[in-house]
């Protein structure tokens, strides 16, 4: 377990973390208790984010973590690593929607990419964002983020990962060099 900024702990998470886990995304990104915070996808997407299974599966992927930040013992964020070869992958980030906007992300942010250069030895952080979510896109950008052009398309027809509200997602990949 890691402490930081006072009584803010990372601990990496367990399988009796997912349920915990995929309601805190859920409430990150979908439904009407997202748009208490600014990440919410609630007007591109309907449907889940994520799932039991697909947060359990990121728990135990051998070569991962999911971190947990708690305080208190209480879950208010949470992102996924997951290592590659010259660089990791962030995702799943979510922040309780009515934490955000309080320096809680930037805090778990800075967490995940300290493990990533200083734990894992890797030098590149790579993440996927929809890219008509300017406000997110441009809130990474601020944290030294750069937009690549490299686009993958939305995974269409998969309801697992949310029903589209439009024809034109697509996700663009950010990366960040790590100072290690």
């Amino acid at each position: 377990m890691t402490e930081v900024d006072h009584q803010l702990v990372f601990r990496p998470a367990t399988a009796a973390d997912v349920p915990a886990l995929v309601a805190l995304v859920e409430s990150a990104y979908r439904g009407e208790s997202s748009r208490t915070g600014w990440t919410s996808e609630a007007d591109l997407l309907d449907g889940p984010r994520t799932d039991d299974a697909a947060v359990a599966e990121a728990v135990g992927h051998p070569d991962g973590v999911v971190l947990v930040a708690e305080r208190d013992g209480e879950l208010l964020a949470c992102c996924q690593l997951q290592r590659h070869a010259g660089h990791a992958y962030f995702g799943m980030f979510s922040v309780r929607p009515g934490l955000q906007g309080g320096g809680l992300g930037r805090t778990v942010l800075a967490e995940a990419e300290r493990l990533a250069a200083e734990e894992w030895g890797v030098s590149v952080l790579e993440m996927k964002v929809i890219e008509q979510r300017a406000d997110l896109i441009a809130w990474y950008e601020r944290r030294g983020y750069r937009r690549t052009g490299v686009y993958t398309p939305f995974p269409y027809g998969d309801e697992r990962v949310g029903i589209p509200r439009r024809a034109d997602l697509r996700f663009e990949t950010l990366t960040k060099e790590l100072a290690g």
